[in-house]
């Protein structure tokens, strides 16, 4: 059985205010039905009014997914009778969508996976229901016509693996764009997928839908769940009942929801309350002049300009954030392989505990300035380090409170030296009569004396120097 994938993502745009009105679109935490107005509570005579910025994010996606954006798009109501839709219809793109005929690229196990995209298109949220233990359920409508894209694959993926993969990729993307936060868990990214089996590859079979899918986990577990269970339902002869379904997390299973419906069930028809949209080549251009640069763009210019290997340039493109503070170190401090080795080792592990990097990436190149220059080692910088990230503290700061730097002042040196081999006259005599693994004493001695801050290098050169002259 070959197993055939598309999915159907949703994704929230950051833009200030609804797609049709004037409330905030900042809705998460907020007291539920205070983010409202008489358009996004569907009432009678209240007429929407597209958010322009809205358009031109979805353009920016557009243009980041290789796709085409016709001359003019239109929005439609899609018709369905849910609590959660207070007009009774959601204000959608169907025959004439933003954005068509594009592709993204992912990676799984070292390979790439080209996925093509069928459309990306433009529309409001719904509400969100919440239902209470005692079995009543309330409607919050705070997310109602929050701006909304849903971006729609052919069926190009075949395996739970690679839908995982291109989920990460599109995440990662979005983000890069500055359009989309990207948190699953918040609903501002959500995931559908349809799945379907057939015995001979490249055909589809009849498909289901899974909802409710909120993890890259979980777009692997709820594939794999609905691919066992299509594979045993049609090795025992039986049929495939086309339906949807709701990924319980908890329970690892998928749970029939609903019949799923064709377009015709949603009776699609223009909406008389807006004008279709007509976009300019001047238009376009605008919008591709503001482009922030896409990953893929930030990966080929850290192979050019820092000739990084592929596996450091992929840990510090994961995230935006990292990316740009690598950047901003490397600009300071020109060393861009010392730079990705301390970014890569200890400031990985310190935001395991922190949310963001709490030293300033100027701070950031003057600490490993200090480093390179000998001034402290490099077991001392990352305890520097993590104070840093503790107190808030910068890291010369530290390092001056704390009295860290290394001697490395030869003079200095020369006088602790020179006193040390004048007070163990016996040990410089078997040192030169050929016990020259005493070195490593007198160096522990020189240690001791400047309590840990002499420069070892410096000090195993003058040592060589008197106890060989």
């Amino acid at each position: 059985m070959y197993t055939v994938i598309g999915l159907e993502v949703h994704a929230q745009l950051k833009t200030d205010t609804k797609l049709f009105c004037g409330c905030s679109a900042d809705y998460f935490q907020k007291a539920p039905n205070s983010q409202v107005c008489p358009v996004c509570l569907g009432m009678p005579g209240a007429l929407p009014v597209l958010n322009q910025k809205a358009v031109e994010y979805t353009m920016r996606v557009g243009f980041a997914l290789n796709c085409t954006i016709p001359d003019r798009c239109k929005f439609d109501r899609k018709n369905y009778f849910y609590p959660d839709l207070p007009k009774g219809y959601q204000i959608s793109q169907f025959d004439e969508p933003l954005c068509v005929d594009g592709y993204l690229d992912c990676e799984v196990d070292g390979e790439v996976h080209r996925v093509r995209i069928n459309r990306v298109h433009l529309e409001e949220d719904a509400g969100k229901l919440i239902h209470a233990a005692n079995g009543t359920s309330q409607v919050d409508l705070n997310r109602a016509c929050v701006p909304l894209i849903e971006i729609v694959t052919e069926p190009d993926i075949k395996s739970p693996e690679q839908a995982a993969a291109f989920m990460k990729a599109l995440r990662q993307l979005l983000r890069y764009l500055e359009i989309c936060d990207g948190d699953l868990e918040k609903g501002s990214l959500r995931c559908d997928a349809n799945i379907s089996l057939h015995p001979e590859p490249d055909k589809l079979g009849t498909k289901t839908e899974v909802k409710n899918i909120n993890s890259f986990k979980a777009v692997e577990d709820a594939i794999k769940f609905e691919q066992a269970r299509h594979r045993k339902i049609l090795e025992s002869g039986q049929e495939i009942v086309q339906q949807t379904l709701g990924w319980d997390a908890d329970k690892g299973i998928a749970v029939p929801q609903r019949a799923k419906e064709a377009s015709d069930d949603y009776r699609y028809f223009p909406d008389p309350d807006l004008l279709p949209v007509h976009v300019s080549e001047d238009w376009r251009d605008e919008v591709r002049g503001q482009m922030p640069a896409t990953p893929a763009q930030w990966r080929e210019r850290f192979s050019k300009d820092y000739e990084l290997p592929d596996y450091d340039i992929g840990v510090l493109t994961e995230e935006k954030e990292t990316a740009v503070y690598f950047d901003q170190v490397t600009e300071k401090f020109n060393k861009p392989k010392e730079v990705s080795n301390w970014m890569m080792g200890e400031i990985m592990r310190l935001l395991k505990d922190h949310d963001e990097i709490k030293v300033s990436a100027s701070d950031f190149a003057d600490f490993l300035q200090v480093i390179d220059e000998g001034q402290i080692n490099r077991n001392t910088g990352k305890e520097v380090i993590e104070a840093a990230f503790e107190t808030g503290k910068t890291p010369l700061a530290i390092i001056e409170e704390q009295g860290l730097k290394q001697i490395s002042n030869t003079d200095e040196l020369a006088q602790v030296i020179d006193q040390l081999l004048a007070d163990n006259a016996d040990q410089v005599e078997r040192y030169r009569s050929g016990k020259t693994g005493l070195m490593g004493w007198f160096v522990g001695q020189v240690m001791a004396k400047t309590q840990g801050k002499a420069n070892p290098k410096a000090v195993n050169e003058l040592l060589e120097d008197r106890l060989n002259a």
